[in-house]
């Protein structure tokens, strides 16, 4: 039982805490475990890494990213403040959200030191709504953005249009959106960042994925339940996951609840999701740098501490990786105050922070006198190019986050090799007459495309792969366990920590690992049943959106499908009842343009056959080419006989005809 207590006030301005009965061991953290974001750093790593000439580039690197965050939320002329600001230089709508942006780009900078100092090959993942313009700034500032679309370029008349074009008619959204270079992840719906950042590092032994995790983002279901997948992570044969809880301490217009419990119970919820949290709090920037220097090269050291370790002894073991709980001000570096009411460090920095500069020149002035604050004649030359001494600080080429081909996964994207699928059908001596399971049968064929494809083909779905059927696959790839052990799993558990099946009974996870997995270059299916595939609804609807954008950008590489097999039969129940009868995720998937998804209804186990073979080799489609989503929809968990009936017969095995339902797919070019 847990026993409340009453605090009193603490130092730094926090406010008086309900302070609860240790839950476990206690870290040395802060001065008597304040909640506040205010104040000097406190951190669980201590040091002081940095030089005194190390820091003042850091902290004006970080000032030059938030400047141009601002700018990008206020400006469309006068980029930067050579004359006076006036009101018809800043844009008529003002939109956008700056509540995260400080956070995030300090913890991107603070990386990039690091990926300098150790040659690491990292991704940034933005959880955060609306947290682009702290990875737009930073791509712009590390030379990516002006090389992807020139007319972004690293002067004056390129930094105007990169501020005019955020959130204006014609240009780009609010989100890391697909225009985003370095984006794989676009933080509009929120819940999907942790697991998208999983689906990154599997297969990828090298690969750090530094994935920025909103407060208000966790406290979605989706994001809830994938803190999890670090019990899938192999340390031998996958990267690394780094996530960072931003504890900006408000959403919209509500605090956010993690940052409102105490330090005890915060950890001791990370300690049971199996991680080692590392608290880094406070405002007064000088010791905040040093304080995530230091805690992430702590962290980076020990994720490669735990990798050496397992890949020298050839042991998967289970370790508890590193994750950093950041609590920072919303808003950093906004006025505290603005017309009498709070603005940094409370929800009203939110979105954009001062509204009213149109009608009200006492905050035209403030915008102004905060925009100045950050000393923009000292960041950038007089052509607006961000000084010398400062672009040395970041990565060079492909080590950029804002450039890593891995976030333009198609780049890297090779294909399967494809078994003959042939060599897996049914014999039919004449039509009508033979009994086949549709499934049992795929899962032999897609047993030997995993016997070609070991480190870029992974089966995904909630645990209802032995269920539908596939259970051929487990003769080259056992389900991925690095929890513990217990002697019956030997008995048919078919558990391995080094298994090419991923199952958790959560849809969205394992949607989101399908995701990342794709995104960065491999290949993947989900099975999963048809009333239940509703989970993912939105889900989906959101990678669609993105494969959508993605097609009209040229320098976006097309990836693999996402294939997803939806099994059970809605007409027939008898067993599951009516809570098990829905076969409206097709309603979903059907009013998407035929640019971006295909269905597939095929009515036997050949049919189906054909129907994994011609999936499994799509990749996304830039316009008029093939499609990147497919949807096999088997309406029969029973075993089915094999047809020979249909427009006319394709030839398996030189003389078994097979059924071409044309009808039965909304892919017209494709003849199976």
């Amino acid at each position: 039982m847990i026993t409340p207590t009453i605090k009193k006030e603490v130092r730094d301005g926090a406010r008086s805490t309900l302070r609860r009965a240790p839950l476990g061991p206690k870290k040395e953290i802060s001065n008597d475990g304040a909640l506040s974001a205010y104040g000097t750093a406190r951190s669980t790593v201590k040091g002081a890494p940095l030089s005194r000439a190390e820091l003042d580039k850091i902290d004006a690197y970080w000032r030059a990213s938030l400047y141009l965050s601002v700018g990008m939320l206020y400006l469309k002329d006068n980029p930067l403040l050579r004359k006076p600001l006036k009101v018809e230089q800043t844009k008529a709508r003002l939109l956008g959200h700056w509540g995260s942006d400080a956070g995030q780009s300090f913890t991107y900078i603070h990386f990039n030191r690091l990926i300098n100092k150790y040659d690491l090959n990292a991704i940034f993942i933005s959880g955060p709504g609306h947290g682009a313009p702290a990875v737009l700034s930073n791509a712009y500032l590390e030379g990516t953005y002006s090389e992807v679309y020139p007319d972004k370029s690293e002067d004056l008349d390129g930094m105007q249009r990169f501020f005019k074009q955020f959130s204006f008619p014609g240009g780009i959204g609010s989100h890391a959106t697909p225009e985003t270079p370095g984006s794989i992840h676009e933080g509009g719906e929120l819940g999907y960042s942790v697991s998208h950042a999983y689906g990154t590092v599997y297969d990828q032994p090298d690969l750090i994925s530094l994935v920025m995790v909103g407060d208000g983002e966790a406290e979605t279901g989706p994001l809830a339940t994938s803190w999890h997948s670090n019990k899938f992570l192999n340390p031998i044969t996958d990267g690394a996951v780094l996530p960072v809880l931003h504890l900006n301490g408000y959403k919209i217009n509500n605090p956010t609840l993690l940052a409102r419990i105490s330090h005890d119970e915060l950890e001791a919820l990370f300690v049971g999701y199996g991680y080692t949290p590392y608290f880094v709090e406070g405002s007064d920037p000088s010791s905040m740098h040093q304080a995530m220097a230091a805690t992430l090269e702590h962290c980076v050291l020990e994720i490669r501490k735990i990798q050496e370790e397992a890949r020298r002894s050839g042991k998967a073991v289970r370790p508890r990786w590193p994750m950093i709980v950041l609590r920072s001000p919303k808003g950093w570096t906004a006025p505290r105050k603005v017309g009498g009411h709070y603005l940094e460090g409370f929800w009203r920095a939110h979105q954009v922070p001062i509204a009213d500069i149109a009608t009200n020149r006492e905050s035209l002035k403030v915008l102004e006198q905060w925009m100045r604050s950050y000393k923009p004649e000292e960041l950038f030359d007089k052509n607006g190019r961000l000084s010398p001494e400062l672009k040395a600080l970041a990565p060079k080429g492909s080590r950029r986050m804002s450039a890593n081909p891995i976030a333009n996964g198609g780049l890297l994207r090779k294909p399967l090799e494809m078994p003959d699928f042939r060599d897996s059908a049914v014999e039919v001596k004449k039509p009508g007459a033979t009994l086949a399971g549709s499934v049992p049968t795929l899962g032999n064929f897609l047993r030997e495309v995993m016997r070609q494809n070991m480190q870029n083909f992974r089966i995904f779905g909630p645990d209802e792969t032995e269920s539908n059927q596939l259970q051929a696959i487990y003769e080259v790839g056992k389900k991925v366990w690095l929890g513990e052990y217990f002697p019956e799993d030997a008995d048919g558990g078919q558990l391995a920590p080094n298994g090419r099946v991923m199952e958790m009974l959560s849809e969205h996870t394992v949607e989101g690992w399908l995701e990342g997995y794709i995104l960065t270059g491999r290949h993947g299916l989900i099975n999963s049943y048809e009333p239940f595939i509703h989970v993912v609804d939105s889900m989906f609807n959101q990678h669609a959106k993105w494969l959508e954008k993605c097609g009209e950008l040229p320098w976006r590489a097309p990836i693999s499908s996402l294939n997803l097999l939806i099994t059970a039969l809605v007409w027939r129940q008898d067993h599951n009842g009516f809570t098990h009868q829905d076969p409206g995720f097709l309603d979903v998937v059907a009013n998407k343009s035929p640019e971006v998804v295909r269905i597939y209804l095929p009515p036997d186990a050949n049919t189906l056959l054909s129907v994994a073979d011609h999936t499994s080799t799509l990749s996304s489609r830039t316009r008029r080419s093939i499609c990147n989503t497919s949807i096999w929809t088997r309406r029969l968990r029973t075993a089915r006989k094999a047809s020979g009936s249909g427009t006319g017969p394709a030839t398996i095995k030189g003389s078994s005809p097979m059924s071409l339902w044309r009808h039965a797919a909304t892919c017209p070019r494709w003849n199976p």
